[in-house]
């Protein structure tokens, strides 16, 4: 696949962020906080970074996704269906009873992402043990995990970025979706993580500091922790909650509200208008 451009990749996070609110909507319930706010990110790693194959989606040799903070799957599975997985409209099951769209990625149902999460602070172990295994597979794969700020308080999460450190996982590549809220308020009233970049730096990673929906920061940043050799990276991405509906940005009650009819409409307009925006530019 010839690789897109900065502004094919803005539009196509554009699309998905329409089939996330469509999702949530059909579904009457689920999470578009954080899925909006970690859609740019998702959608760089699938259409330009990762080594995949929609045709052989369980391929030897693949880089692999680890989503930690499942409760984001919508963003997932808007990506998966436009990078050619399923089809868009089969998403629209999401969290119906025997659909294999959950609430959270279960790879029981859907053997294509790579880990059942939810549980907040297992992915990145999830993640650090595929790393290990394609270490002594010696099969020049990547993983790339996506974390929430609030899940970072859990220390579980702190195990891993000692032991992946001290493992010198450079096959690694995590992403720290800041978008500086999680489900009981703002992160930093709830459980304070700074100075971040630092604490984790301490932990013998890499840290990168981007705009999480700066297209280019995010490619830069790829391109970075791949020339990376000898430890880890941690690519801390400052988001917006809700990122691209004016009135769902930074508004902590949609972290896990599903709009109203109305709300969908107003939500889309938006989007459409935006995507206008971005092609005149």
């Amino acid at each position: 696949m010839n690789k897109p451009s900065i502004n094919e990749l803005k539009q196509q996070a554009n699309e998905s962020r329409k089939l996330i609110l469509k999702m949530l909507y059909e579904a009457g319930n689920g999470h578009p906080g954080g899925s909006l706010s970690a859609i740019d990110i998702i959608t760089a790693l699938f259409f330009h970074e990762m080594n995949v194959d929609p045709k052989n989606p369980l391929k030897e040799g693949r880089d692999r996704f680890v989503l930690s903070k499942g409760h984001g799957v919508p963003a997932l599975y808007a990506t998966l269906a436009h990078r050619g997985y399923f089809k868009p409209e089969e998403t629209l099951t999401l969290r119906k009873l025997g659909s294999v769209f959950q609430g959270h990625p279960d790879r029981v149902r859907l053997p294509i992402v790579e880990a059942s999460t939810g549980s907040l602070g297992q992915g990145i172990s999830v993640a650090q043990g595929l790393a290990m295994a394609g270490r002594i597979n010696n099969d020049n794969s990547r993983v790339y995990c996506l974390m929430g700020d609030g899940e970072t308080q859990e220390g579980q999460v702190w195990e891993c970025l000692m032991s992946a450190g001290n493992y010198k996982l450079s096959n690694l590549c995590v992403f720290l979706d800041s978008n500086k809220y999680q489900i009981d308020g703002k992160v930093s009233e709830v459980m304070d993580l700074e100075p971040l970049v630092q604490k984790i730096e301490s932990f013998k990673w890499n840290v990168i500091h981007i705009d999480g929906h700066k297209m280019d920061q995010i490619i830069a940043a790829l391109d970075k922790a791949r020339n990376v050799t000898d430890k880890p990276t941690m690519i801390v991405a400052d988001t917006i909650k809700g990122k691209g509906v004016s009135f769902m940005e930074s508004v902590n009650k949609w972290h896990g509200v599903s709009p109203t009819k109305e709300e969908l409409d107003k939500a889309l307009q938006e989007l459409d208008q935006n995507q206008s925006n971005q092609a005149v530019n």
